[in-house]
């Protein structure tokens, strides 16, 4: 048993070396230009199929296989410097949430520059030239090239630290990092800098991909599969340090790792799968860290905050006058069906159940400022929960109620901690807890069906008729998002506003901050959770997917796409978000990048996004003499 705890230890080393290499390029990124970049995942992969291109072009070998490492780094930190320079360096003035869907644009890009270039199937890598035996430890064989790694990894980090340490170049990285406004009043290049810094990032990324090789093949899923790590360690580590990130991955790694060698274990008749838990072991280890300190293990808590005034303009009152646009929008709605065909219908449904879906995400990121990048836990929640009552017999009128009830019965809990954190740590921890539930529904079987799913869930013999479901989905959908609206100009509206704005002064006068954010949260955990209920009866079955990051990252791009301090941009997002999508995937296999490149030209020209800029834009036309 000591022995296979010792080579799994070892086995999680190694692993911890390579996401330590990815976790402290994206740690240089955002303690310096404070952008979550989100296609640092997307660097990782480039680095892996650089250096197998390189390795058959050289024809193998010592060559082939280091220098196709040393390649791979290079080339992708050049290539992210072009990003830096073409694409991010126009939108540093923009919400650094939106700079997090411009760099998903990217992931969606660069996904289909691998497509095209080398395929849709997976490459085996190269084996280390010298390092293809193992090395017997306590009767076990543990890989020559996992104890090179072991090395490796921590000799990578020195190099760094040392570069940041012991140069001008470093001195003034670490100085823009402690205050970026006082470096540039000492006349430091800041977007020089920036370049550096992106592209030193980038470059560490392609060299974890190309030594992962070894260990695991080219393959297009390697981006999203190490960037929720890489988050993950991120913030475990605390935001910005270096020894931080090192730590978090090795304990994250370890922590998988013995889960792998633990197994099955049965306890007084009861069989408890700790092999399942590394689906998400790495996301409990961050909402236990989270919880106890929300800064991270070697982070430092953010300084108090110095907002004397709002630093956003209240929500205006809707002015009368103005709302005949909606009455025209309403009035099409509900003629949508009388000339439009079937498919249309459908296309249509789904996206009023996803502007409910995006529009209560808007409620606690526009009004509460509380960002979340794990949105998806209460859509899910309340799709499986009507779909669980549908299967047991329960009549639509009491499924979908049932669907919003669950869901916002895990808003009650998982917000009870989520108040207790602000910024990115609240968003990594939102993470945590949708992953967690993500993890139950694809692995309890008796349920929720695990990876295969429900399927059969269809409204009664009344809504059968996709009109039909179409007008209650509207009727529904339409209630909320006005109770959403109202909300915002009710007391909990005001009174979440004025703790975004300034959470000093709101305690100061008595407001209970955290009882005013929970009851948002739960707000909008029960109108996600209605968007769910009736996405599952629309289309008949249900999949863990409903769940998961990428459809959190939906919401998240619908709200930031149309503007999150506005109360219709969340729908205006929605509808241009899934009409592009569905048009772009229908029009060419290529669309992730098609999709990727409007996303990023989307949040260039509208930074505060359309309907927040626009309306900038009619304001200055309005004062101009």
């Amino acid at each position: 048993m000591i022995a296979s705890f010792l080579i799994q230890t070892l086995n999680g080393l190694a692993s911890a070396s390579l996401l330590f290499l990815v976790a402290l390029g994206l740690t240089l990124i955002f303690g310096v230009t404070r952008v979550v970049n989100f296609a640092h995942g997307s660097f990782f992969m480039l680095g892996a199929y650089l250096a197998v291109s390189f390795y058959g072009y050289v024809g193998g070998g010592v060559l082939g296989f280091w220098g196709g490492a040393v390649f791979a780094g290079l080339a992708v930190g050049v290539l992210g410097a072009l990003i830096e320079l073409t694409i991010l360096r126009r939108i540093y003035r923009a919400p650094e949430l939106l700079q997090l869907i411009t760099t998903f644009g990217v992931v969606l890009l660069l996904k289909d520059v691998v497509l095209f270039t080398w395929g849709p199937e997976d490459i085996l890598g190269p084996r280390a030239p010298g390092l293809t035996g193992a090395v017997w430890i306590f009767g076990k064989p543990i890989p020559q090239y996992d104890l090179l790694l072991l090395v490796l990894g921590p000799l990578v980090g020195l190099l760094v630290w040392l570069l940041l340490t012991r140069t001008d170049w470093g001195t003034r990285v670490r100085a823009a990092t402690e205050d970026r406004d006082m470096a540039a009043a000492l006349g430091i290049n800041q977007a020089l800098m920036f370049t550096g810094v992106f592209a030193l990032g980038a470059l560490l990324a392609g060299l974890a991909g190309a030594l992962a090789l070894p260990r695991e093949p080219a393959n297009h899923n390697m981006d999203l599969t190490i960037i929720a790590d890489v988050f993950v360690v991120t913030v475990v580590g605390g935001l910005g340090s270096l020894p931080g990130a090192y730590v978090a991955a090795v304990i994250i790694s370890v922590v998988k790792a013995w889960c792998i060698g633990i197994g099955d274990v049965r306890v007084f008749g009861t069989v408890f799968s700790f092999s399942k838990l590394t689906l998400v072991a790495e996301f409990i280890v961050m909402a236990i860290v989270l919880i106890i300190r929300p800064w991270g293990l070697f982070g430092t808590p953010p300084a108090p905050q110095r907002v004397t005034a709002a630093s956003i303009l209240p929500m205006p009152v809707p002015d009368l006058k103005r709302l005949w646009p909606l009455g025209l929008v309403i009035l099409a709605l509900l003629a949508l069906p009388l000339i439009a065909d079937r498919f249309t219908v459908v296309l249509a449904t789904d996206i009023i159940i996803f502007a409910l879906f995006a529009a209560s995400l808007g409620l606690i990121m526009g009004a509460g400022g509380m960002a979340s990048f794990g949105h998806a836990a209460y859509f899910g929640a309340g799709a499986y929960a009507a779909a669980v009552a549908a299967k047991a017999g329960a009549p639509f009128l009491v499924a979908v109620p049932a669907g919003v009830t669950f869901a916002g019965a895990l808003a009650v809990l998982f917000g009870w901690f989520c108040v207790r954190l602000t910024g990115v740590s609240l968003a990594m921890l939102t993470l945590a807890f949708a992953q967690i539930t993500w993890a139950i529904a694809f692995q309890w079987d008796s349920v929720t069906g695990g990876s295969n799913g429900l399927v059969g869930v269809w409204p009664p013999e009344l809504l059968s008729d996709k009109t039909a479901y179409y007008f209650a989905t509207l009727l529904l959908v339409g209630g909320a998002i006005l109770l959403i609206w109202r909300s915002v100009h009710a007391p909990l509206g005001y009174l979440l506003r004025a703790s975004r704005d300034s959470r000093i002064r709101a305690e100061a006068v008595g407001v209970d901050v955290r009882i005013i954010q929970w009851r948002a949260i739960i707000v909008a955990g029960a109108a996600a959770g209605l968007a769910g209920a009736l996405y599952v009866f629309s289309k008949g079955s249900l999949s863990p997917d409903s769940l998961s990051i990428p459809r959190s990252v939906d919401a998240l791009a619908m709200v930031l796409i149309g503007g999150v301090q506005t109360l219709v941009g969340p729908v205006v997002g929605a509808v241009v978000f899934m009409t592009l999508q569905d048009w772009v995937v229908r029009a060419t296999p290529y669309w992730h990048a098609v999709l990727g490149i409007t996303l990023i030209l989307i949040t260039i020209i509208f930074p505060q996004g359309i309907v927040g800029t626009l309306r900038q834009w009619r304001q200055r036309r309005e004062a101009e003499p």
